[in-house]
């Protein structure tokens, strides 16, 4: 229970990040949004950026912060971290230009390398999704809540349902989607945006996520964390759980979002 009174004020800057983002949205169309250094993307990242740091600072000012705005922080310094906050105020930059509204803003805690507390907001959608590690998680629509359970997959489904990146496909998810047909004769594709993927296998309407493609720290832990108090679990491609600030670099390896932690299923070096 030692994070969950954090969860609400991470909940409220969210969304105040989101209202902030959706402000700059509002006011632009794809063809302004689409610009380098001065767009109005940037000034949504950054809006978001400060109002969350500024309150994340008031809310544990013992606490480091390492988002994506301000990301240069050296390894030297980020190795004495124990427990810091890990944000992205907004993922999804193709989906923010394309307008699409599968945009989020990720905040997540991070303790010891493990994702325990987690809020991805969708401004455009009204989606909230929280989860807090052995406290379970939740979705927000239009201020219900709905108790997050990862699915099952049974000795004789024949349907796997599989999430995809929209703008991030590539030869190496076809082979291993290709692979898996051989279990699963149909396999039902959901394409979508930023870290909704996630959420969607921690919320039931997809049985996996596998990311054949690079991806930074701050774009999955909040998912992560939710996903992971829904009963699902994020594993590298050695089958490892996925972890952060383990080194140097910021990017993450190649990773599957599982609801059902008995789901066997190729790695990229066995396709």
């Amino acid at each position: 229970m030692q994070f969950q009174h954090l969860l609400d004020p991470v909940m409220v800057l969210a969304k105040q990040a989101g209202q902030a983002i959706m402000e700059v949205y509002a006011r632009v169309d794809h063809e302004v949004v689409d610009k380098a250094d001065a767009s109005p993307l940037t000034a949504a990242d950054l809006a978001a950026h400060h109002i969350i740091v500024a309150g994340l600072q008031k809310l544990n000012p013992q606490y480091p912060i390492l988002s994506e705005e301000a990301a240069g922080i050296g390894w030297e310094q980020r190795q004495q971290w124990r427990r810091y906050w890990l944000v992205d105020p907004l993922d999804g930059t193709r989906e923010f230009i394309q307008r699409n509204g599968d945009f989020t803003v990720n905040i997540a805690l991070i303790d010891d390398g493990v994702p325990v507390l987690g809020v991805v907001f969708a401004p455009v959608l009204g989606w909230l999704y929280c989860g807090v590690q052995g406290q379970g998680a939740h979705k927000y629509t239009q201020g219900t809540a709905t108790t997050l359970n990862t699915a099952a997959i049974t000795p004789d489904q024949q349907t796997l349902r599989v999430v995809a990146s929209r703008n991030h496909r590539g030869e190496a998810l076809d082979d291993w989607i290709a692979t898996m047909q051989q279990r699963f004769p149909a396999l039902d594709t959901v394409s979508m945006g930023s870290s909704l993927k996630i959420c969607l296998v921690a919320e039931g309407q997809a049985d996996i996520y596998p990311r054949l493609a690079p991806t930074s720290e701050w774009d999955t832990a909040a998912a992560q964390a939710v996903l992971e108090a829904a009963g699902g679990v994020v594993l590298d491609s050695h089958g490892q759980a996925l972890r952060y600030n383990r080194k140097e670099s910021l990017l993450n390896p190649f990773f599957f979002a599982v609801g059902d932690k008995t789901l066997e299923f190729p790695k990229p070096d066995l396709l």
